[in-house]
């Protein structure tokens, strides 16, 4: 088993990770097709933050922008991003592009897994006859199908791929047991064999659903508190002394995971006949969530106030920008008239600008004056934050609105006010 080539397409925040693990059991080559990403790579850096210098560079993986240089594999993981389109349908075009790459270079016997989030049946009636056009071969006789849905969960250092349980499933029983020896090999965690590929894909994208619609009650909660002079925070507080209480918490939901995976879900039962009333709402309410913030903030301004916002990723302390709501909020303040500045000291400058137009500030030294201060995002520089930050940056009765409740707890120096959900 160890003698097996692996490769892994897609070198992100789900297959980087995979392929190091795997690459302490098995021989591994790992294709993305950024050389730029290929190049940081070997030099031990991932802007993702999810592996470390020291494992980077002494992993045996073969990394390379090459399509050709995964030839000599038997087994393909695909990992690479599934979007949605501006109008929130699935985008699959990264999937495909990658069969085509693997169905050129691959042979007969090969075993093509997906862990990319898709709707159930993508990969036996999509994915399939993609890899049979572009190699010439025939799904379930020359070449097999599996699936083993990503758990991937960024900045996490507990549920890591190498502890966490890998749900496997695969065109035929014999697949599945060897995705289970090839998972099992490198999880502490375990294997789970799902019944069937689209069952292993229905559980990927209903995991994330079910916690959209939890946090999307909570939103709601929160928005009818609001007009109570309640804040959820305390709320919150004394719900959770129940025992069965669910203890999920307020505020954008952003992501690649929880801000995506719905819509493949609504799309899935739109095209067979469902109007998924509960998924969309709870999207829809979510994705509400950034312009309720900034309305409430505005409300407590003068027009024209000079305001700065703390964090632009989607999670505390992880560089990952895909699909933010904090522009949501800067967007809206800006609309109601507000100069907006943004600070982040972990995300990518030239991708700030690139997906959002936001200039980012390259540091808070020298940075006075603001009518409000929004902590977005509640990295650990943030979080910190003591009486003299707040002073230095803020004048005389300016706001502190605190959306992530970092600074719950903490007292503010005199003559400023403070505003949270």
């Amino acid at each position: 088993m160890s003698s097996l080539k692996i490769a892994v397409v897609g070198l992100g925040y789900v297959g980087l990770p995979l392929a190091v693990a795997l690459a302490r059991k098995f021989e591994v080559i790992g294709f993305d097709i950024d050389q730029r990403r290929i190049a940081e790579l070997k030099q031990g850096h991932d802007r993702t933050g999810e592996v470390e210098q020291a494992p980077l560079r002494s992993s045996t993986a073969h990394l390379t922008a090459k399509p050709e240089d995964m030839s000599p594999a038997k087994v393909f993981i695909v990992t690479v991003p599934t979007p949605v389109t501006q109008d929130n349908k699935p985008d699959l075009g990264a999937v495909l592009s990658a069969c085509r790459s693997v169905g050129k270079v691959m042979g007969k016997g090969s075993i093509v897994v997906f862990e990319s989030t898709v709707y159930p049946g993508v990969t036996e009636d999509i994915c399939g006859p993609e890899l049979e056009h572009a190699s010439g071969l025939v799904c379930g006789r020359d070449f097999f199908l599996g699936y083993s849905p990503e758990r991937i969960n960024p900045g996490d250092r507990e549920h890591t791929v190498d502890r966490i349980t890998k749900v496997v499933a695969g065109q035929t029983p014999d697949v599945a047991r060897q995705l289970c020896d090839i998972y099992g090999a490198i999880t502490t965690g375990g294997t789970f064999m799902a019944a069937s590929i689209k069952a292993a894909e229905a559980s990927k994208v209903i995991e994330n659903a079910q916690r959209d619609i939890n946090i999307a009650f909570i939103n709601e909660v929160t928005m009818i508190f609001s007009k109570l002079g309640l804040s959820i925070h305390d709320v919150l507080e004394a719900s959770a002394t129940k025992w069965n209480f669910l203890k999920f918490q307020p505020g954008l939901v952003g992501g690649h995971c929880i801000g995506v995976d719905p819509f493949y879900l609504a799309q899935c039962a739109i095209d067979n006949g469902h109007h998924p009333d509960v998924i969309l709402a709870g999207r829809k309410i979510n994705d509400s969530m950034g312009r309720f913030v900034a309305e409430q903030i505005n409300a407590q301004l003068r027009p024209g106030s000079k305001v700065l916002v703390l964090g632009l990723t989607f999670k505390e302390d992880v560089p990952d920008l895909r699909n933010s709501k904090v522009i949501d909020v800067i967007a809206g303040l800006r609309d109601l008239g507000h100069a907006v500045d943004v600070h982040d000291p972990l995300a990518d400058p030239e991708e700030a600008r690139h997906e959002y137009g936001i200039a980012l500030m390259p540091s808070l030294e020298g940075a006075s004056g603001y009518h409000a201060l929004i902590g977005a995002v509640a990295h650990d520089a943030y979080a910190n934050f003591g009486p003299d930050s707040f002073l230095r940056l803020l004048e005389e009765d300016a706001l502190v609105a605190d959306i992530k409740g970092m600074w719950r707890k903490r007292d503010l120096p005199d003559g400023l006010r403070r505003w949270m959900l």
